[in-house]
């Protein structure tokens, strides 16, 4: 933390949070306006998030051409591609074996349309997260040999699955990993590990989703085939790009940085899911009722939860399926199942949140780190659990479900935390079966007599890390605007930085002193509100999730005062034309 001031004074907001201006070089965002011809409000922007007067263009217009490298940099991608490509010239059965995540789905997706598109099978594996659990497991690997399997390749998995790919090799198997969680210095036993995380790797990428890995794996993989003659003949090469939807899904799913490659990526994919020519997808946007332009939001808040729904609480390849397919009727089917799935996720998460509330504001303030368990919680839910936790305690949050005698965990980090090597270190320490992960988020299984010993672990190893970072909880402002400056025009300069997630956040801007003039409740827990501003202005607002929280509460006792009030905003879908409403992130009392 600087000695800044915090912005409006605000030292503590309702949801508990420091107030802070986003920091930018006010000539860079000048020199940025002047060469581009920008307004000053997205110049402003630009130098908040790093971009450069050489980096202007290819982030305004990210460019496929200009940022894809070639995949061969990355070590073990020609073995790999090659192995894949003899398979497929040769007519060998081929298996992927996927996590049951979305970034998994999408890269098993991916590899499936690929094959197909190569005239060749390829058989597709995901376990059950809870009769198998996460990553590789040697019954498996069995059992895909025994199908007559030659060649495995593991996607967003397996880079610390020792021992089952050891019995894969013993099996006859010859394993390609594919991943980008973070990695040890001992690798596991395989034919190729790609994995731009590798120690002894020294790619640039290093933020790519799993299904940006598999992604460059197809490119390699076809040039291959292609100098090899394979397509010709009336074989047609697969136009690679067209599956770009794919990858912006699996990459704004799986919550990594969207920057450099992964933002050219995603807008890319974006243009091309434009189209709704993946079945999948197109059906999927209908059950989720998203009848405009599809946006990193809706894949973020929409789209990935219910194809994480199967993985989570049904049928663990629900979400590749629905993602190859390309028979209308399938993908209609498939969707609404996988609906109804999310909807019973969302009870369940519901019912083990307030429970976890419940265990963790019993046992006092959590010091360095949120830690919760029970018998009975539903593996599949409590990654969201733990990133709920995460937000409402301001710390980083792991949720363990325990099952007799062993506990599956997952956990939410915070910036400054790099909570995958915290696992990984625990893992070393001997008080794990395993885990992994990478910096935001993190997997774990633990015998349930290591426990407590685990609990202390994580939180001393996370108070250090947040002790050394000076870390606190904060709420990153982009501008403090005026209530006449909620307009349609500022929305629009602000979709010129889309597509927006973790890395580039959708710019969020502050309110001073806007009476809170009417408030009422809407769904089961969102406030909708109504702003009146000094001048006479009006500003329509939303709080999701917020009636039983801080935020809600203090909004909620501020009825009829002046509050200050930040957010993202954008255009009204409900009341149409240039209205313009606030998404409320946060709130405090002057």
């Amino acid at each position: 933390m600087t000695g800044a001031a915090s912005l409006l004074g605000v030292e503590r907001s309702l949801s508990g949070k420091r107030w802070q201006a986003r920091s930018g070089d006010e000539r860079l965002a000048l020199a940025l306006c002047q060469r581009h011809g920008l307004p000053d409000l997205v110049g402003r922007l630009l130098a908040q998030r790093g971009v450069t007067l050489e980096g202007a263009e290819d982030f305004l217009s990210p460019s496929l051409r200009r940022a894809l490298p070639d995949p061969s940099h990355l070590i073990d991608m020609d073995r790999a591609a090659g192995r894949l490509a003899a398979a497929i010239q040769a007519g060998e059965k081929v298996a992927v074996f996927g996590d049951y995540d979305v970034d998994g789905a999408t890269s098993s997706a991916l590899l499936l349309r690929f094959f197909r598109a190569a005239g060749r099978p390829l058989r597709v594996y995901i376990p059950d997260r809870i009769a198998e659990g996460y990553g590789p497991n040697a019954a498996a690997m069995e059992r895909l040999a025994a199908e007559g399997i030659k060649v495995v390749v593991t996607v967003d998995c397996g880079i610390t699955a020792h021992a089952p790919l050891a019995a894969a090799r013993a099996a006859g198997l010859e394993v390609v990993v594919v991943d980008h969680h973070a990695a040890e210095a001992a690798l596991p036993p395989a034919l190729a590990v790609v994995n731009p995380n590798r120690l002894d790797e020294a790619s640039p990428h290093k933020a790519l989703a799993a299904v940006g890995v598999t992604f460059l794996l197809v490119v390699a993989v076809n040039r291959v085939l292609r100098q090899a003659g394979y397509y010709g003949g009336g074989r047609q090469e697969p136009d690679l790009l067209a599956w770009l939807d794919l990858v912006a899904l699996g990459t704004v799913a799986d919550v990594v940085a969207l920057s450099g490659l992964n933002r050219v990526l995603v807008a890319q994919g974006l243009k091309v899911m434009a189209g709704r020519a993946n079945e999948g997808l197109a059906a999927l946007a209908e059950v989720a009722r998203i009848d405009k332009r599809l946006t990193a939001s809706h894949l973020g808040f929409y789209l990935g939860p219910r194809v994480n729904a199967g993985g989570r609480v049904g049928t663990p390849d629900l979400g590749v399926r629905l993602l190859a397919t390309e028979e209308r009727a399938e993908a209609l089917s498939l969707a609404r199942r996988l609906n109804d799935l999310n909807q019973e996720r969302q009870q369940i998460e519901a019912l083990v949140l307030e429970q976890a509330i419940r265990q963790v504001e019993a046992a006092g303030t959590p010091e360095g780190l949120v830690f919760a368990c029970d018998e009975g919680w539903h593996p599949g839910v409590i990654g969201i659990v733990a990133s709920r936790l995460k937000d409402r305690f301001n710390l980083p949050a792991v949720v363990v479900a325990l099952d007799g005698g062993v506990g599956k965990g997952s956990g939410r980090s915070v910036p400054g935390l790099d909570l995958g090597r915290l696992v990984i270190a625990a893992r070393g320490a001997g008080l794990l079966v395993n885990g992994g992960g990478h910096p935001m988020a993190a997997g774990l299984t633990v015998a349930r007599e290591r426990m407590e010993e685990l609990r202390a672990f994580l939180a001393a190893g996370a108070a250090t890390e947040l002790a050394q970072t000076a870390w606190q909880p904060a709420l990153s402002l982009d501008a403090v605007l005026s209530g006449a400056g909620a307009t349609a025009e500022v929305v629009s300069q602000v979709e010129r930085l889309a597509p927006f997630g973790m890395g580039n956040p959708q710019p969020r801007f502050a309110f001073a002193s806007l009476r809170l003039a009417a408030l009422d409740t809407v769904g089961e827990n969102h406030l909708r509100c109504r702003f009146e501003s000094p001048e006479g202005r009006s500003l329509r607002a939303i709080a999701f999730r917020a009636l039983d929280n801080e935020l809600g509460q203090g909004l909620l006792a501020a009825r009829g005062r002046a509050v200050h009030v930040a957010g993202k905003l954008e255009l009204d879908a409900w009341r149409g034309g240039d209205a313009v409403q606030l998404l409320i992130d946060d709130a405090a009392l002057p």
